[in-house]
């Protein structure tokens, strides 16, 4: 059974940094695509940063030049690194997993799904 456990969220003032992980279980890395998502209350579930297991990357235009997702496949860790935090990047981020061979690129093409961690910027 796949698990994802989402960390690493919290407050901090604009400009600052924060770097969120998804912990992975029961399923193979290389053969999934892996992806962070954030919703904003009243606002729904938008893809921030997606990674396939050949390394290819892709980001959200709000987010490019900020952000940057890793995987550590041998932990079978997700990172999130982000920099320069803005009060619109608030909310509610999520890790999600799906087989490569979906090509899954929406939210609800994703499979799998970690609980949740809240980022906070203030300004």
């Amino acid at each position: 059974q796949v698990q994802l456990v989402a960390a690493g969220g919290g407050s901090v003032q604009t400009g600052g940094s924060l770097r969120l992980s998804c912990a992975g279980s029961g399923y193979t890395a290389r053969t999934y695509c892996m992806a962070w998502f954030r919703q904003a209350p009243g606002k729904t579930r938008a893809r921030v940063a997606r990674t396939d297991s050949d390394g290819t990357t892709s980001y959200a235009d709000s987010v490019k030049g900020r952000f940057t997702i890793s995987e550590d496949n041998d932990k079978d860790v997700l990172y999130l690194q982000m920099n320069s935090l803005k009060p619109e990047d608030t909310a509610m981020y999520y890790c999600a997993a799906a087989p490569r061979w979906i090509v899954p690129l929406k939210s609800t093409d994703f499979t799998y799904w970690g609980q949740g961690t809240q980022v906070t910027v203030s300004s």
